[in-house]
């Protein structure tokens, strides 16, 4: 295979969104749709990677960083003079994949056919197409006796040429000297003062070269990314394509259509996912674990066999056997160990849970590390900040905490402590020591006859 040059193109302002985001920024099941099309030529092996940008360039540009070079399309005039901008950096001898940054449904699969059979047929051009059932707005596929003829677009298109079913993709592979050769030889057809790249074609067509189709057997694949409505299609369809291959990795989801797992997640085998659960970014979850109903993670490790319920965690490490929720919220830093028990409305923030400990219910843990075996009574917060700084409790192994206790941080409570119920600690508690801070009860008899009056 010869040598291979991607070139995306990322220009456009894409006013149908209606955004200030350029197009190629919008978010699809986690991702810019940039990311999507960027992430399959580097899993195709393409080093040579090139991005036309325009409207809001220093956005896309930045996010890019150095995974493409940068070309500038400073007027957006067309996808044919979008090209030309990037034709100085093509090589005469590389086969150049032209990609829309708006369509992040084509696979990897169509893609390296696409490349494949464009090599093997020595053609000038191979343009992608699909076969849909309801082409309107798409540029046909001409062809006479199977022989490609040309490109015609929805508005110049004849009624019979309308009722071709077979579409443009808007993806192409073409011999770069070929292509630079066109390129330079194309005028703008509207008053516009537009250079559309489907005139290469005819020029080619012109110049005797042969010119290939490859069809793409998933029409979804050529879904293009316009407005907000195509973009939740396409994540629709992305999602459902994403929960498949995990059920059939055996990963068991329960009513798959309320489930949205985010394509950089793993999972292994044996887990259930329960309804309407989110599982986003890099988020990994081990064998046999049981995931929902109504629950986030982001970013979040879970190891083996956790059981996590409408609760939210987000950049937490849950170690296992854990058992979260209902209603928990893990904050960022929270590292569970093994066996850890976290209740109902119970926040952990960037604490350390040791193995075996409960925090069963309504209670704040922040900036703390508990050891092993720890039982957080009902109640219990941790007083952290105090008005500048955050400070850190510290509570040894075995302890046992009554319910309605304030820790006033920085303070450290020993390993087999005991702290009475509703206490408020503010000093260090010895090993082995029972602590406990309130007033002595009173009762005074008769208070209701004594306030008759």
């Amino acid at each position: 295979m010869s040598h291979i040059t991607c070139v995306i193109l990322a220009a456009g302002k894409g006013t149908r969104m209606k955004s200030d985001l350029p197009k190629v920024m919008h978010q699809l099941v986690g991702m810019p749709l940039i990311d999507h099309v960027l992430a399959k030529t580097q899993k195709l092996g393409i080093k040579d990677i090139i991005t036309i940008v325009g409207h809001g360039r220093d956005i896309v540009t930045d996010h890019i960083g150095t995974r493409s070079d940068i070309v500038i399309q400073e007027k957006q005039l067309g996808t044919g003079h979008a090209l030309c901008q990037a034709a100085p950096k093509l090589k005469d001898d590389s086969c150049v994949l032209v990609l829309s940054g708006d369509q992040p449904l084509l696979s990897l699969n169509t893609l390296a056919c696409l490349l494949e059979h464009h090599q093997l047929s020595g053609a000038a051009a191979t343009v992608l197409s699909a076969v849909m059932e309801e082409p309107y707005g798409y540029g046909r596929i001409i062809k006479k006796d199977g022989v490609f003829q040309g490109i015609v677009e929805e508005k110049d298109a004849q009624p019979e040429q309308k009722e071709i079913k077979e579409i443009n993709t808007g993806t192409y592979c073409f011999q770069g000297h070929e292509l630079k050769r066109a390129l330079q030889l194309i005028k703008p057809q509207n008053a516009q003062g537009e250079y559309y790249l489907t005139d290469v074609f005819d020029i080619l067509l012109n110049s005797g070269h042969k010119i290939e189709v490859f069809r793409t057997k998933h029409a979804n694949e050529a879904l293009g990314i316009n407005n907000r409505c195509q973009l939740a299609e396409a994540e629709d369809l992305m999602y459902d394509q994403i929960r498949k291959d995990w059920m059939m990795e055996g990963v068991t989801i329960i009513n798959p259509s309320t489930v949205l797992i985010d394509p950089q997640v793993k999972i292994g085998k044996d887990v259930i996912i329960h309804p309407f659960t989110i599982i986003k970014g890099t988020t990994i979850i081990a064998e046999h674990s049981v995931i929902g109903p109504s629950t986030r993670l982001e970013n979040c490790t879970c190891l083996q066999a956790c059981h996590i319920e409408n609760s939210v965690a987000k950049d937490a490490i849950i170690g296992e056997d854990c058992v979260i929720g209902p209603f928990a919220y893990l904050r960022p830093g929270t590292v569970l160990a093994k066996g850890v028990k976290v209740g109902d409305f119970v926040e952990i923030k960037n604490s350390n849970i040791g193995e075996g400990s409960k925090v069963p219910h309504l209670s704040y843990i922040g900036d703390s590390d508990l050891g092993k075996k720890v039982n957080i009574g009902a109640g219990t917060i941790t007083c952290n900040y105090d008005g500048k700084q955050k400070h850190r409790t510290v509570v040894g192994d075995h302890a046992f905490v009554g319910s309605n206790t304030n820790f006033v941080a920085p303070v450290t409570i020993g390993k087999d402590s005991v702290i009475g119920a509703g206490s408020t600690i503010t000093k260090n508690v010895p090993d082995n020591s029972l602590a406990i801070e309130r007033s002595q009860q009173k009762i005074i008899n008769n208070w209701l006859k004594a306030n008759d009056n």
